[in-house]
């Protein structure tokens, strides 16, 4: 498909963006707000007492979880990441984290009554997890796979950054994550363009990253390659020439991000700093509603569609379980290490995003969370309409099995009925879900959902519309 063809129809959903403003769901300034993956969102969370942990909390009937370990661990400090890191840390930092980590699991399992965690999907992350050395990686691996039962086979995903799948000592890590049991990849790619990736501080280049992709897939493992749009330093025409060459390369799935400017997490990323000073590099709020879009039209050519919020797969057995458990089964999902979310059926906690406190509750058999939310009756609607609706759609069978309640006898069905008026979002008997140009604002559409002192922008921020948050 020529740039000009691509253009035209990405127009279009310019058009959208711009409708939305009006009508008062997408905030003036254009500026992207991420929801429905957690809610409320984590910056809201409160102190919690050690104690609601697992209160009164029933383990799932069939004893799965979805299983997430985050290590803080980066070789440099990329401006987009909202996550904190430790930077070229040394090899002792790193030992005494994994020591911790291994006593977090065995103080987790404790709590729980279990030996050990049986696993859905597994996710471990960061951060890169593979900024270790071999040793260090085969240590952690050693542990984990000794508290983590893998007879259920999962799908068991590695988030990496291509520098650590390059040269003999990349090869060498994929060997022994492949002897492990890992059986997915989720690489870090970021971007095609190598002007893009020094603007980003990532610590690799293209060639580079293709060399990673080739690895994995000739290694054997499920690859998944991620991209950012809306970055410094992109036009439309440079993102044609990513999607270009973004297809041309053989891997199982990828996936597609817009840039976030404000926190979403413990940390500022230094983006917002750098759009200070250099905001002229920014692509405009529309031209990345039309690289959002070009990313649709372009793939589809190719038989790559979306088959899960942002995922583009031409199987859909490729998509991210871990994900899709999470956000739209929302199945009980325990997360271990610095940063790490515990996602369970009315709760949601967080372990502290400081490093001296982790270890001090460690070294104290405490589990090292310090916010956490548990939802009541409200809340809980709220969670079960929300997420899976982002990612993929509400299963009504599941929202009452959730929540207790039919969605069509509580007070946010008469919000559904009111983004039909607006194409937005469609039911039948079994399920509810967005439309096309719904799945594209979803963001925006699950914001009004949200109670009004979690919305993340004022109402100054939004017209006066029919779909403004704080009016609806």
């Amino acid at each position: 498909m020529e740039f000009s063809e691509l253009i035209n129809l990405a127009q279009n959903r310019k058009n959208d963006f711009f409708e939305m403003q009006k009508l008062g769901l997408h905030c003036n300034s254009g500026e992207f707000i991420p929801a429905g993956v957690h809610y409320p969102p984590i910056t809201h969370y409160p102190d919690i007492e050690y104690k609601k942990m697992y209160e009164n909390y029933i383990p799932p009937k069939d004893g799965l979880i979805d299983l997430y370990v985050h290590f803080p661990f980066c070789s440099k400090c990329c401006i987009f990441c909202h996550y904190p890191s430790q930077y070229n840390d040394s090899k002792e930092n790193k030992d005494k984290y994994l020591n911790a980590l291994e006593k977090e699991f065995q103080i987790s399992l404790n709590n729980l009554g279990l030996k050990q965690f049986k696993t859905r999907s597994i996710l471990i992350g960061g951060g890169t997890p593979t900024d270790l050395s071999s040793k260090q990686l085969e240590k952690f691996l050693k542990f984990f796979t000794k508290y983590t039962d893998l007879s259920n086979n999962p799908q068991f995903n590695y988030d990496v950054s291509p520098h650590t799948l390059i040269g003999n000592e990349g090869l060498e890590r994929l060997k022994i994550l492949k002897d492990y049991g890992v059986n997915r990849l989720t690489i870090g790619v970021q971007s095609m363009d190598d002007n893009v990736l020094k603007i980003m501080n990532r610590p690799h280049d293209k060639i580079q990253a293709i060399e990673s992709i080739e690895n994995s897939m000739n290694m054997g493992f499920q690859t998944n390659i991620e991209f950012i749009y809306g970055h410094p330093g992109q036009t439309l025409e440079s993102w044609y020439e990513e999607l270009k060459q973004i297809v041309q390369i053989e891997t199982h799935e990828y996936q597609f991000y817009r840039l976030k400017i404000d926190a979403y997490g413990d940390q500022q990323g230094n983006i917002k700093q750098f759009k200070n000073n250099h905001s002229s590099l920014f692509p405009k709020p529309q031209d990345t509603i039309m690289m959002k879009q070009m990313v649709f039209d372009y793939l589809k050519t190719f038989g790559i569609q979306e088959n899960l919020r942002r995922v583009f797969t031409k199987d859909k057995k490729y998509i991210s379980k871990y994900a899709y458990n999470q956000c739209c089964m929302q199945y009980d999902q325990i997360g271990l290490g610095l940063t790490a979310f515990s996602s369970l059926r009315d709760r949601f906690v967080l372990n502290t995003q400081n490093l001296n406190e982790y270890y001090s509750r460690i070294e104290n058999n405490l589990l090292p969370f310090n916010r956490g939310y548990v939802r009541d009756k409200i809340a809980q609607q709220r969670w079960a309409i929300i997420l899976p609706l982002k990612n993929w759609n509400i299963s009504k069978n599941r929202f009452q099995q959730t929540t207790g309640e039919k969605i069509e006898n509580t007070q946010f069905y008469p919000i559904i009925q009111k983004l039909k008026e607006y194409d937005l979002i469609n039911e039948d008997d079994r399920k509810i879900f967005l439309t096309a140009k719904g799945g594209f604002f979803s963001d925006e559409v699950v914001g009004l959902f949200y109670e009004k002192k979690f919305i993340p922008k004022p109402k100054e921020f939004f017209n006066e519309g029919p779909l403004n948050p704080y009016l609806i």
